[in-house]
């Protein structure tokens, strides 16, 4: 039968010491984990360059269609507002440089507007991209040769755009809803072969890092409390009373 005997102070003492112990040693790891995850974002942080961007390097995004567009970049609007807050989101810049000497176009704008604009033309949808090496994945998008007989700037749409010769930069206020990153000939013209970087300033980073590393050493702090009380008050526990022979 099983044993239902009361659990003695002495051990219920124990059990104590050792639970203490035990979440000490948990809330230790927590604390690592957050000061290991405050390092990381401190190192993401100290990559900013001048502008206070971090940015990708410059590579190729090319078709032999009129125009290069992203899939929907879908900034979610719901969860709780200090999360959400475009101000958490924070400036996208998009630096676009021709390959093939011809002026470029790059704007951004809300998916539908974009769909619209680029609706019964011959264009590539990137889709996925692969590192090591660098490659762009793209969905051929069938139509006509190009999307009007105008310049793409010349449509209202965009939200942020730059267009010419040399190197085009875009800074965007990100804002919530459905966006598209459009890359043309500034002509419209088919044939497309440039070097895109992207960057963005994550105003939130540096806030999040400190945070981390603040929360893990108070964490360490409390895992240090915890686990010196549990083993201290082993070593002086008071060892039971033997029966008399």
């Amino acid at each position: 039968m099983p044993d239902t005997t009361p659990m003695t102070p002495p051990r219920r003492h124990r059990a104590a010491r050792t639970t203490t112990v035990v979440v000490g040693a948990l809330v230790g790891l927590l604390a690592f984990g957050m000061l290991a995850l405050g390092g990381v974002l401190l190192w993401a942080d100290s990559k900013k360059d001048e502008q206070g961007y971090i940015h990708t390097d410059t590579q190729r995004f090319a078709t032999r269609t009129a125009a290069i567009a992203t899939d929907n970049l879908d900034l979610d609007s719901s969860g709780p507002g200090w999360l959400t807050s475009h101000d958490r989101y924070g400036h996208m810049r998009l630096e676009v440089s021709s390959r093939n000497d011809k002026p470029v176009f790059v704007g951004i704008a809300r998916t539908k507007d974009a769909t619209a604009y680029l609706r019964g033309t011959a264009h590539a949808t990137v889709t996925d991209f692969h590192s090591d090496p660098f490659r762009a994945v793209y969905r051929a998008e069938p139509g006509a040769a190009r999307p009007a007989p105008v310049a793409p700037a010349s449509k209202p749409i965009w939200a942020a755009s730059a267009h010419g010769t040399g190197t085009q930069s875009v800074i965007w206020d990100v804002k919530h809803g459905n966006w598209s990153v459009v890359v043309m000939n500034a002509d419209g013209s088919r044939g497309v072969d440039t070097g895109v970087s992207a960057g963005a300033d994550f105003p939130i980073l540096s806030a999040l890092a400190w945070g981390s590393v603040g929360g893990g050493l108070v964490l360490l702090g409390v895992a240090a409390l915890l686990i010196v009380a549990g083993t201290t008050a082993q070593r002086r526990a008071p060892a039971p009373a033997l029966a008399p022979a």
